[in-house]
C-alpha cells in the first residue's frame, strides 16, 4: 500500500555518495555553489510548504444550531398549566446556565466533599486522562516529521598492513615509506619508515616491511522529506483532532462518573428515609400490639386481634431489615467511585430532605456547546476530514532530500581542520504511475467514513435533545406526583387515626386498623420512592445539559502539545 502514516527518511549507501577524498576539502569554488543550491532549495521548499491539498473543513455546528428548535417543549409555561402549586419548574430566566461544580446546586455538603474526591481518585477518569495524554504524544510524533533527521556515527579504525606482501602496491593515508614517479616529494608517517617521491601524496610500497595507520571519521547524515503537499500537516491536524476527541471523551466520562455518584448518594439517602419510615412504623405497630393486648385483657376484644397485630409488627420489622442490604450496596458503589476500598468507607445515616432545585435548561442550540459528547462527535468529523486530505496528498510526488558531511583524518590533531572536511548532497523524487485505483478507492473509503461520522454527529445531537426533553418531563411529572402523593399520605394518616379510635372504643374490628396501617405505609413508601426518583431525574437532567462544561474548555489544536493543555482537562498539573 503506498500510503504510510510515517514520512520516509532514506540515506543512500556510502558507495553512492559523492564523498570527497579523506583529508581533501571542497574547493573554494565548490562551497559557494553548494550554498547557492541549498539556498535555492530552501526557498523552493518554503514556498511549496504552504500548499495543502484536501477538502476544507466546515463545522456542522452552525447549520445544526440554525435548525434547532427555539425552546424545549417540556420546559414551556403551558406544560405547567394544570399542575398543583409547589410543582417543580425550570429556573427563570431561561438563559441562565449551570457553571463549574454543578452538584453544589443541591446544597449538600457531604455530596460536595464526595465529588471533590471523585475527581482526584476515580480510576475510570484516570484511565481516560492517560488516553488523552497518549493522544497528545502522538501529535508530537507527527510534528517531528516536519523537520530533518540528523544522525551521527563516529568511527575509529586502526589498521596494520601485512609485511608478507612483496611487490604489491599498498595505498595508505600516511603510512609506510614509498617511492614513485611524478613531481613533488613526500614523507611517510606511521609505523615503518621511509622517504620517497609521489604524486599528490598517493604512494605505493616497495619495501617488505608492514605498517599501521589510523582512520578517524565523524560523519553527519541528514535526511528530510519536505511536506510539499500537506500530507504530514494533515496528519498532524488529524491527530490534533483525535486528541481533542480524547479530551471530550475524558470530560464525558468525568460527567458520567459525577452524575453516577450523585445518583448513588440520593439513592442511599432514600434508603435512609425508608429506614426511618419503617422504624416509625414498627414503633407505631408495637403500640398497636400493646393496645390489642390491653383490650383483650379487658374483654373488649378477642385474642385474634392480638395475633393480627403481632403479624403486622413482624412484617414491618422484616421490611425494615431488608433496607440495610440496599443501603450497603449503594455505600459500596460510592466507595468504588471515589477510589476507596469498600470496607474502609462509610457514610452516616441521614434522611433525604433536600428539595429539588430549579434547574436552568436554556435553549436547545446551547447543547451544541455544552455537551462533551457532541463536541467529541464534531471533532471526530474534523479528524475524518483531515484524513481525506492526507490521503489525497499521495497523488503527488514524494521528494526525499539527503546530505552527508563530516570530518575524516588519520589523527585527532588533524581531525578538526579544514582539509578534513567532506560533504555530499542529493535527493530523490518518487511518483506512483499506476496503482490500479488504490488511491482513489482509499480516498472514497475515507470520504464514506466522513459521511458516517456526520450521521453519527447528527444522531448525537438528536439524542441530546431527546434526553433533555425526557428528563424535564420526568422531573416535572414526578414533582407533580409527589405533591399529589403528599395529599394521599395525609388522607391515609387520617384514615388510620379514625380506624384506631373506632377500634379503641370497640366499634370496629382490628382488621380495619391493619388495612389503614397498610394503606399509610404503602403511600409513605411511594412518597419516598418518588422523592428519590425526582432527585435522580434532576441529576440526569443536569447531565443531559452537559453539567457545568462548555466547548471553550476543550483544548485547541494549537495547544494540544503545549504544557497548558493538561490544566484545561484535569484538576491536576
Amino acid at each position: 500500500m503506498p500510503s504510510s502514516s510515517h514520512a520516509r527518511f532514506t540515506v543512500p549507501p556510502l558507495a553512492a555518495l559523492p564523498v570527497a577524498a579523506p583529508g581533501k576539502a571542497a574547493s573554494v569554488a565548490e562551497r559557494p555553489a553548494f550554498l547557492r543550491a541549498a539556498s535555492a532549495l530552501f526557498l523552493t521548499t518554503a514556498l511549496l510548504a504552504g500548499c495543502r491539498v484536501g477538502p476544507k473543513y466546515v463545522s456542522p455546528n452552525a447549520a445544526t444550531a440554525a435548525t434547532a428548535p427555539p425552546a424545549f417543549k417540556e420546559g414551556q409555561p403551558d406544560a405547567y398549566a394544570n399542575v398543583p402549586p409547589g410543582t417543580w419548574r425550570p429556573a427563570n430566566p431561561q438563559d441562565a446556565v449551570i457553571r463549574g461544580k454543578w452538584w453544589e446546586i443541591f446544597n449538600e455538603p457531604e455530596l460536595n466533599a464526595l465529588e471533590e474526591q471523585l475527581d482526584i481518585n476515580n480510576q475510570n477518569i484516570a484511565t481516560y486522562f492517560q488516553n488523552f495524554m497518549a493522544s497528545r504524544a502522538i501529535v508530537g510524533q507527527y510534528r517531528a516529521q516536519l523537520f530533518p533527521t540528523v544522525t551521527v556515527a563516529p568511527e575509529y579504525q586502526r589498521t596494520k598492513s601485512s609485511s608478507a606482501l612483496r611487490g604489491f602496491g599498498t595505498s595508505s593515508a600516511g603510512g609506510v615509506g614509498t617511492t614513485g614517479s611524478g613531481g613533488g616529494t613526500g614523507t611517510g608517517t606511521g609505523t615503518g619508515t621511509g622517504t620517497g617521491t609521489g604524486s599528490g601524496g598517493s604512494s605505493s610500497t616497495t619495501a617488505s616491511s608492514g605498517g599501521t595507520f589510523t582512520d578517524l571519521t565523524l560523519p553527519f547524515d541528514v535526511s528530510w522529506e519536505p511536506d510539499f503537499w500537506g500530507r504530514i500537516r494533515n496528519q498532524i491536524r488529524e491527530y490534533q483532532f483525535a486528541a481533542q476527541v480524547s479530551a471530550a471523551d475524558l470530560e464525558n466520562e468525568r460527567l458520567t462518573e459525577q452524575a453516577a455518584l450523585a445518583e448513588y448518594y440520593f439513592e442511599l439517602r432514600g434508603q435512609d428515609a425508608l429506614q426511618d419510615l419503617y422504624n416509625k412504623t414498627v414503633a407505631a405497630d408495637r403500640q398497636a400490639l400493646e393496645l390489642t393486648r390491653a383490650l383483650v385483657e379487658t374483654g373488649i376484644d378477642s385474642p385474634e386481634a392480638t395475633a393480627q397485630a403481632e403479624v403486622t409488627l413482624r412484617e414491618a420489622e422484616e421490611g425494615g431489615a431488608g433496607i440495610a442490604q440496599n443501603r450497603a450496596i449503594y455505600e459500596h458503589a460510592i466507595a468504588t467511585l471515589i477510589g476507596k476500598p469498600a470496607p474502609a468507607f462509610s457514610l452516616p445515616v441521614r434522611s433525604l430532605t433536600t428539595p429539588v432545585p430549579a434547574i436552568p435548561v436554556g435553549v436547545p442550540s446551547e447543547l451544541l456547546e455544552r455537551r462533551p459528547d457532541i463536541a467529541g462527535a464534531e471533532r471526530t468529523l474534523a479528524e475524518a476530514n483531515a484524513l481525506i486530505g492526507a490521503e489525497k496528498a499521495l497523488y503527488y510526488p514524494t521528494i526525499d532530500l539527503t546530505g552527508r558531511g563530516g570530518l575524516e583524518a588519520s589523527s585527532i590533531t588533524s581531525l578538526f581542520s579544514v582539509p578534513a572536511l567532506f560533504w555530499s548532497a542529493g535527493g530523490t523524487a518518487t511518483e506512483t504511475l499506476f496503482d490500479a485505483g488504490l488511491r482513489k478507492s482509499t480516498v472514497a473509503q475515507y470520504t464514506a467514513q466522513y459521511n458516517a461520522d456526520l450521521a453519527t454527529y447528527r444522531q448525537t445531537v438528536l439524542t441530546a435533545f431527546q434526553q433533555v426533553e425526557d428528563y424535564i418531563a420526568t422531573v416535572r411529572v414526578t414533582s407533580d406526583q409527589i405533591t399529589r402523593e403528599g395529599l394521599a399520605v395525609d388522607a391515609a394518616q387520617r384514615y388510620l387515626d379514625i380506624a384506631t379510635e373506632r377500634y379503641r372504643t370497640g366499634l370496629d374490628p382490628y382488621l380495619n386498623v391493619i388495612t389503614a396501617q397498610t394503606t399509610l405505609l404503602t403511600n409513605q413508601q411511594t412518597q419516598v420512592t418518588l422523592r428519590v426518583s425526582e432527585m435522580t431525574a434532576a441529576v440526569q437532567l443536569i447531565q443531559a445539559l452537559g453539567g457545568g462544561w462548555d466547548s471553550s474548555q476543550l483544548p485547541g489544536p494549537a495547544h494540544i502539545t503545549g504544557p497548558g493543555a493538561v490544566n484545561q482537562v484535569t484538576n491536576t498539573p
